[in-house]
């Protein structure tokens, strides 16, 4: 039965949950046998799938026969998503699967048997409507019967789909690269939200996507805590702070040339007065220069300001003050520069280079991570006034280089020259303060 056919029948002769399985399902887990409850939880698997291929079905048919007037939106897609907890997204990709089955029969009734996937049949279809350009006509039904069967059963997995692809490509090798290594094929897109995020999205060549791939495993693995808590971030976390580590790596690096006279960098624009943690600020003002502004300018009271991303909150720009170079400016009433200042590293490389030595990595009690991973903190402000000196440095990473930033954690320099760190109240009424990671344990004598 096609998909744009009448579905009156359909229904009967799908196999809905039994009774049985719901129960299990819903309260008397507890009640079965080990045995019993690895049964029912394949039984409900196989059952959603035979649903999820109904539903393709279904839309499929939606798609083909209901007008817009019918639906009260634009397109399928978009009424399925206001009909149900789906995303606009993943509503758009049953609906194309839906739309696609319909000119390969083949693949829809192994599909819709629940003998293949949804992601296996979409690959399949894909190779199906854009074959190699080497192959012959009469060759299709041979090698779709390939990919079926590869894709066929539990334990079918999409590696092995590809390896199949990837031979039949071979076998009819043309001058055209496969879609797997078209280069031509690469998108990324990395567009600024409205809530003032970044949305990246990329489709890469298996090269690129290799090379990637390499360079996120080591950033992205999960790091235990020194007590040997686990990582409790998501695998999308871990490679989301690992791409971070990427990028500051990188730029640190200075090999990406120049752009505009100067080494890509992040230039952040803010008040003096707005840098300064307190509202009594006028030490810092006298000791940096005093910045005019204008409304109508990026440097507007309160709000920070970045080329790329634009407004960016007074936490986030403390944060990024602490390990930067300052190029102050003095604006006139009207926002233009009067004159401009020495520009000033606050850790120097040899400064961090004691850092290291001193600290060993991040100071932070129970974290210790590499130097690498670490940026040079001033435990008083240098914004309020603090100096790059030793006695107002501290090493972190940038986990707790936030945390210092945006909670009630703060430092204090011992009598030994080491960092200590005083809890909130929360954590500790009574702030004991805390030695560093590495000072944490008497030295072996």
């Amino acid at each position: 039965m096609g998909i744009g056919e009448d579905i009156q029948g359909a229904l009967p002769d799908e196999t809905l949950a039994s009774d049985e399985i719901l129960a299990t399902a819903v309260g008397d887990a507890w009640r079965l046998a080990e045995a019993e409850l690895l049964a029912s939880v394949v039984a409900v698997s196989e059952e959603i799938q035979r649903l999820e291929a109904l539903r393709v079905r279904l839309v499929g048919a939606v798609d083909h026969r209901c007008k817009v007037d019918v639906l009260g939106f634009p397109n399928t897609k978009m009424w399925l998503a206001s009909k149900t907890l789906l995303e606009v997204g993943a509503a758009g990709r049953i609906v194309m699967l839906g739309r696609g089955l319909r000119s390969q029969p083949e693949i829809a009734d192994a599909y819709f048997d629940t003998t293949i996937s949804a992601e296996h049949a979409a690959l399949i279809m894909k190779f199906c409507e854009r074959p190699p350009q080497g192959m012959p006509v009469e060759a299709m039904g041979d090698c779709r019967d390939a990919l079926l069967f590869a894709a066929s059963g539990p334990t079918a997995n999409t590696d092995a789909v590809r390896a199949v692809i990837a031979r039949l490509e071979r076998a009819f090798e043309s001058d055209d690269p496969p879609p797997a290594e078209d280069t031509e094929l690469n998108e990324f897109h990395a567009s600024r939200t409205l809530n003032g995020r970044v949305a990246v999205k990329g489709d890469l060549d298996a090269v690129t996507g290799e090379m990637l791939l390499s360079a996120l495993s080591g950033l992205s693995k999960p790091r235990p805590a020194q007590d040997g808590t686990t990582d409790n971030r998501t695998p999308g976390q871990r490679r989301a702070d690992g791409f971070t580590e990427l990028l500051r790596r990188y730029l640190n690096a200075g090999i990406a040339g120049e752009e505009g006279g100067e080494r890509p960098h992040v230039s952040l624009h803010i008040n003096v007065k707005d840098l300064a943690d307190h509202a009594d600020h006028a030490g810092a003002e006298d000791q940096r220069g005093a910045c005019a502004t204008d409304a109508s300018l990026f440097a507007v009271d309160g709000v920070a300001w970045t080329e790329w991303m634009g407004p960016l909150s007074l936490r986030a720009a403390r944060l990024l003050s602490c390990d930067s170079i300052y190029t102050p400016i003095v604006l006139d009433d009207h926002g233009a520069p009067l004159d401009l200042g020495t520009t000033t590293r606050t850790v120097t490389k040899r400064q961090r280079k004691a850092l290291v030595a001193r600290d060993r990595g991040c100071a932070f009690p129970g974290c210790g991570a590499p130097p690498s991973w670490c940026e040079g903190h001033h435990i008083v402000h240098w914004s309020t006034g603090g100096p790059s000196d030793m006695d107002n440095l501290v090493l972190l990473c940038g986990f707790h280089h936030r945390l210092l930033h945006h909670s009630d954690w703060e430092i204090e320099m011992g009598a030994d020259r080491h960092p200590a760190f005083i809890p909130p109240r929360q954590v500790d009424w009574k702030r004991t303060p805390i030695p560093a990671h590495h000072q944490a344990r008497p030295r072996a004598a």
